[in-house]
C-alpha cells in the first residue's frame, strides 16, 4: 500500500508519518507545499526520510497558489463573515490537488492529512480529494489514533525516535502562508479577553507602529496587482514586499468569533497585511469602474464566494461559475490606487483608472456642473410612482 501524506514537519504529521507506516504496513510518500509559510523548510526532506518516508516532495508552489487560488479570491473580495480573508482555506484545495496528482503519478492507494475531527481542514481535504478522485481513500490519522493529547504524541515520538522541531512551548495552533496567518487555541479561547500581544506572528502592535504614515500605490492591470509604488513586480514579490510594509504599520489584524463548518463557534485571530491592502485597493478600483447594478450584484455574491472557499467547495460548479462572472469584469480593472498606512489603519488617498466612470462635472455642485437638474426632478417623479396611492 502507498499513502501520500500532507507533511508539514510538525508534531502531528511527523507522528502521523510513522503511525501510518506501522498501522497500514504502507510506503509513505511525504508531500510538503512551500506556499510562503514563515517556517523554515530547509531540513524537512531530511526529517521526513529519517522518520520513515520512502520519498519526499517539497515543492515551491507560492506562484501557483497566488495565481490560481488567492488572486481569484482577491478579485471576488472573499471575506468569510465579512472579516476573514480565508488564507488557510485557499491553500487546502491546492494541497489536495497536488496530493491527488502525486498519488496518480506514484500509484498510491490513499492520501492522508494531519487535521483533527473538530477542525475545518478535515472537511476541506476530504471534500477536495473526493471532488478530484472519489476512488482515493482519505485517511485522517489524528482522528483515528489512540493519541489523544499533545503529551501522548510527544511520548510516541520519543518512544519511536521521531525528532520533532524543538520550539518554545506555545498554546497556539498556527498556520501560515504568503496570503495570511491563522492563530487559534490557548488563551484565545477566552472571548472575554483581548488577544495577548505574543499571539500575533507578523504584524506590529499598532500602538508602537511608526509615528509617521506611509503611502503605497498599487498598480493593477486587468484586475491583477502588477506594481508597487510604480515598480513592476512579479506577484509573489509584490505580495512579499507589501506584507513587510503593511505589517510594519500594524495593518491586517482580524479578531473574529466565526462559525465553523462542523457547527460550533470558535475564536481566531488572523493576519493578512498585504491581502488586506490589496483587497481594499481592488474594491476602490471597482467602485470607480463598475456601473451601479454590476457593482451591487458583485458585492452581494462576495460573501457567498467566501463561504464556498471556507466550506471546502473550491472544486464546486458554483465556485467556478462565480469565477467566470468575476473574471469577466476584470478586463476593465486597470488603474492605480494610493493608500496611507498608519498605526493599524489603511485609508484610500487617490484613485485613477482609464476606465473610470466617475465624472467630476456631473458630481460637482460648483461651476462646471453639467447635470440636467430638470431631468433629475422628472426622474424623481417617475421613481416615486410605485409608492403613490390612487
Amino acid at each position: 500500500m502507498k499513502i501520500v501524506l500532507a507533511y508539514s514537519g510538525g508534531l502531528d504529521t511527523s507522528v502521523a508519518l510513522h503511525w501510518l507506516k506501522e498501522r497500514y504496513d504502507a510506503e509513505i510518500i511525504a508531500f510538503c507545499a512551500d506556499i510562503g509559510q514563515i517556517e523554515s523548510l530547509d531540513t524537512i526532506e531530511e526529517r521526513a526520510l529519517r522518520t520513515g518516508a520512502s520519498k519526499v516532495y517539497v515543492e515551491p508552489l507560492t506562484d501557483r497558489f497566488l495565481k490560481d487560488f488567492a488572486l481569484p479570491a482577491l478579485q471576488a473580495h472573499a471575506r468569510y463573515e465579512n472579516k476573514y480573508l480565508v488564507a488557510a482555506p485557499l491553500s487546502r484545495p491546492l494541497i489536495a490537488q497536488r496530493m491527488v496528482e502525486i498519488a496518480h503519478a506514484e500509484g498510491a492507494d490513499a492520501v492522508a492529512h494531519g487535521a483533527t475531527g473538530k477542525g475545518n481542514d478535515q472537511v476541506r481535504f476530504f471534500t477536495s480529494v473526493t471532488a478530484l478522485d472519489p476512488d482515493l481513500r482519505v485517511l485522517a490519522p489524528v482522528i483515528d489514533w489512540e493519541l489523544t493529547t499533545r503529551e501522548s504524541e510527544l511520548a510516541y515520538a520519543r518512544e519511536h525516535g521521531i525528532q520533532v522541531p524543538v520550539t518554545p512551548d506555545s498554546p497556539y495552533s498556527i498556520d501560515t502562508n504568503i496570503w495570511g496567518t491563522s492563530i487559534e487555541c490557548g488563551e484565545l479561547d477566552d472571548i472575554s479577553q483581548p488577544p495577548p500581544e505574543r499571539a500575533w506572528q507578523l504584524t506590529a502592535d499598532p500602538k508602537v507602529a511608526p509615528d509617521q504614515p506611509e503611502q503605497v500605490t498599487i498598480g493593477f492591470e486587468t484586475g491583477t496587482p502588477v506594481a508597487l509604488n510604480g515598480e513592476r513586480l512579479p506577484l509573489p514579490e509584490l505580495v512579499q514586499r507589501l506584507n513587510a510594509v503593511a505589517a510594519r504599520h500594524g495593518v491586517g489584524r482580524v479578531d473574529i468569533v466565526e462559525n465553523r463548518i462542523v457547527g460550533f463557534k470558535t475564536r481566531g485571530i488572523y493576519e493578512a497585511p498585504a491581502a488586506t491592502v490589496l483587497m481594499t485597493a481592488h474594491q476602490e478600483l471597482e467602485a470607480i469602474v463598475l456601473d451601479r447594478e454590476t457593482l451591487h450584484h458583485k458585492q452581494s455574491m462576495a460573501l457567498r464566494y467566501a463561504e464556498l472557499v471556507y466550506y471546502g467547495y473550491w472544486f464546486s460548479d458554483l465556485r467556478r461559475a462565480l469565477d467566470s462572472f468575476v473574471s469577466s469584469l476584470q478586463t476593465a480593472m486597470t488603474g492605480d490606487i494610493t493608500l496611507e498606512l498608519y498605526k493599524g489603519t489603511h485609508s484610500v488617498l487617490a484613485r485613477h483608472s482609464p476606465s473610470s466612470r466617475y465624472s467630476g462635472s456631473l458630481a460637482t455642485y460648483e461651476t462646471g456642473d453639467t447635470f440636467n437638474h430638470q431631468a433629475g426632478a422628472a426622474f424623481a417623479y417617475v421613481w416615486s410612482l410605485p409608492l403613490t396611492r390612487p
